[in-house]
């Protein structure tokens, strides 16, 4: 490495997961070109890595936020390009971060053109801030992981629903909470003392989900997991729930059955209720639209384009699997990417919206994201084009465009603690049980 050349990682090198970083390198030749590179390494095991050359000033100096990259895995000024565009070498492999107790490490460095290393640095982006407490959570059949934010509040309180089963991710709630939030963040099977496999949802979990939640505003306390829980640390009188793919029906069913719910963040989930037949108080309320693996369509990568795979939800035969949205007394927020290549979000979008305005609804907003795929998630980790679906078990892609998908990400990320800070205010009223 060469003493003269610096890279430095501004404002600091140990940052939150969700905020940008600066990178800059001084002590170069004028114009000289040389080639910057990140590299990570997920919880499988799996290396990520992106490149970008870039031509120094006549000073000898690169700054990612006004310096274009000529050419790697990302061109033009890109600031963050480094982190959205790093991939494996290995096709259709999605980055893997769940736990929040383990920081997203990345390596970033300079090489000349011949390939050899004039410096590096290291960026520990955390994925739980400081004073966030993170507490395991099995109490009654819930279970998950509660997160609050350091002090007696009164926070806004969010449900996350990430996955429904399979694994387990941390990173929505813990980040969230680092921004001022108690979440609690659960699944329904497929996690800790849960069935492997199930055949219906029952939505009474979730409803006890909910009510957990809501218990910490009750102005007392309680040993919980060895500790002491203030609970009058919740402020609103309903929680948030935010959601992506299927568990965005399952989302909005909470929304239209369940007493409490304040605001729903929809993620490019269905219209319908998808996959699996949901229960409440013993008694199907809502048939499963179901998906047809004969409308997969392979492509030259290897991994089968999806999106007509669910059946219309739009079909008569369908209607009944239909949400009653309209019954939904909270705010609503549909977020859609119009490059969606695991379903049509954006038609189910639209389907909402009428359904909504026919019945003179007007407790919801919409924003769509031209160029973005299917998983929008918190910002600046790589953008997976490809991956193995848990539910259709083949490789699937999942659209959009890194460039536009990373943007999207961005936005959403902001628009999402701005819709829940707005909705979830202190003297928010209460709503009523519709079942």
């Amino acid at each position: 490495m060469s003493s003269q050349v610096r890279l430095s990682l501004l404002p600091r090198a140990r940052c939150m997961f969700d905020e940008p970083v600066q990178v800059k390198v001084a002590g170069l030749r004028s114009r000289q070109v040389v080639t910057l590179r990140a590299r990570s390494t997920d919880e499988k095991g799996v290396v990520f890595s992106s490149s970008a050359t870039v031509r120094a000033d006549g000073s000898g100096r690169i700054d990612l936020e006004r310096d274009p990259s000529l050419g790697g895995t990302y061109i033009g000024v890109e600031s963050m390009g480094l982190l959205w565009s790093m991939r494996s070498d290995t096709l259709h492999k999605r980055f893997q971060l769940h736990s929040s107790l383990n920081p997203y490490v990345v390596k970033f460095s300079v090489h000349e053109e011949e390939g050899g290393m004039l410096a590096e640095a290291t960026n520990e982006r955390l994925l739980i801030g400081d004073g966030v407490i993170r507490r395991p959570v099995r109490e009654g059949n819930i279970r998950g992981v509660l997160f609050t934010p350091p002090g007696l509040g009164p926070f806004p309180a969010v449900l996350d629903l990430y996955i429904l089963g399979g694994g387990f991710s941390e990173k929505r709630g813990a980040l969230l909470a680092t921004r001022g939030f108690v979440v609690l963040t659960v699944v329904a099977y497929g996690y800790d003392n849960l069935p492997k496999k199930i055949d219906e949802i029952h939505l009474d979990y979730f409803e006890e989900a909910i009510q957990f939640l809501r218990k910490q505003d009750e102005g007392s306390s309680q040993s919980f997991e060895g500790f002491f829980v203030a609970h009058f640390m919740v402020g609103s009188k309903g929680v948030g729930v935010i959601s992506i793919s299927k568990t965005g029906d399952l989302a909005l069913s909470m929304a239209s059955y369940l007493q409490g719910v304040r605001a729903v963040v929809w993620i490019n989930g269905c219209s319908a209720n998808t996959l699996l037949p949901l229960y409440y108080k013993k008694s199907q309320i809502l048939p499963a639209l179901l998906f047809d693996l004969s409308q997969l369509i392979p492509t030259e990568s290897g991994a089968f384009n999806g999106k007509k795979v669910l059946n219309d939800p739009g079909a008569e035969e369908n209607e009944a699997t239909l949400i009653p949205v309209e019954r939904a007394e909270g705010r609503l927020l549909f977020a859609s990417a119009e490059d969606d290549l695991n379903w049509d979000s954006k038609a189910y979008v639209d389907m909402m919206v009428e359904r909504l305005q026919r019945h003179g609804k007007d407790n919801f907003e919409s924003v769509c994201y031209p160029g973005a795929g299917h998983y929008l998630e918190p910002p600046y980790g790589p953008y997976c084009p490809s991956s193995l679906h848990g539910v259709v078990g083949r490789l699937v892609l999942w659209g959009g465009e890194a460039r536009s998908h990373a943007a999207a990400e961005v936005h959403l990320w902001k628009k999402i603690q701005e819709f829940f800070r707005t909705h979830l205010s202190c003297d928010a009223t209460q709503t009523k049980a519709k079942l």
